[in-house]
């Protein structure tokens, strides 16, 4: 049996609409295919992988006919890079709320990582699938990928900036290294989500909280 999507987190599945007449304004129905549809890819990705995941699945497992799947994406890619456009405005909604720049830097990486961490281990499947399987969608998916990475390491050079002016042992990085940090810690997470079904990613935050405060507190000198 595919494991579910967590309700409510990342996507919010309407109830299997009624047949035949309902009175329902057309955008209506189609918005709840598609949070269907998305949330089906999801679990589909991570229970065999996108490359043997058919359409056809996944209007099934959505509870839509495949002519419905049609009607809300052009093909599986579409449906699935939509899924995870969702997954990373959730993720950065989440880590966002968990921020307060007004704390010390130990404070401001521990509620960075529980924001990330702590939301894949909330919903491993959808973690599992746009961690480890969304590389397999494709070139494009991989820029998407490498374009949201960039963008969540830039955000945290800013705030790294922001807390520096504050705290003397802190010492702005070459933008490389926010990059190799975001990169380092989401191959750890995806390395549990590989390994466990249920892994317990908010353990890592102790140790990972150490050595991005080193990495904050070092010296790298900018290359030649």
């Amino acid at each position: 049996m595919v494991a579910q999507v967590r309700e409510g987190l990342f996507f919010s599945t309407p109830a299997v609409l009624p047949r035949g007449r309902h009175g329902l304004p057309r955008e209506r129905v189609l918005a709840a295919q598609r949070e269907r549809l998305m949330a089906a890819i999801t679990a589909l990705m991570a229970d065999v992988g996108y490359e043997n995941v058919r359409v056809g699945d996944v209007a099934r497992t959505a509870g839509v006919s495949r002519a419905a799947f049609y009607e809300c994406f052009t093909d599986k890619e579409a449906c699935a890079f939509a899924a995870y456009d969702r997954f990373v405005e959730v993720i950065v909604q989440r880590i966002s709320a968990a921020l307060d720049l007004s704390k010390d830097a130990g404070h401001y990486v521990t509620m960075l990582l529980e924001g990330y961490l702590g939301t894949l281990e909330d919903d491993p499947v959808v973690g599992r699938a746009f961690q480890i399987e969304i590389d397999s969608v494709g070139a494009i998916a991989r820029r998407r990928r490498r374009d949201a990475l960039s963008s969540v390491a830039e955000v945290i050079r800013q705030h790294h900036e922001q807390l520096s002016a504050g705290d003397s042992t802190l010492h702005v990085l070459p933008v490389a290294a926010y990059r190799g940090l975001v990169y380092g810690v989401r191959q750890i997470a995806s390395d549990e989500l590989d390994e466990h079904q249920q892994p317990d990613l908010r353990a890592l935050i102790p140790g990972i909280t150490c050595w991005v405060l080193a990495s904050f507190r070092g010296r790298i000198a900018e290359p030649a």
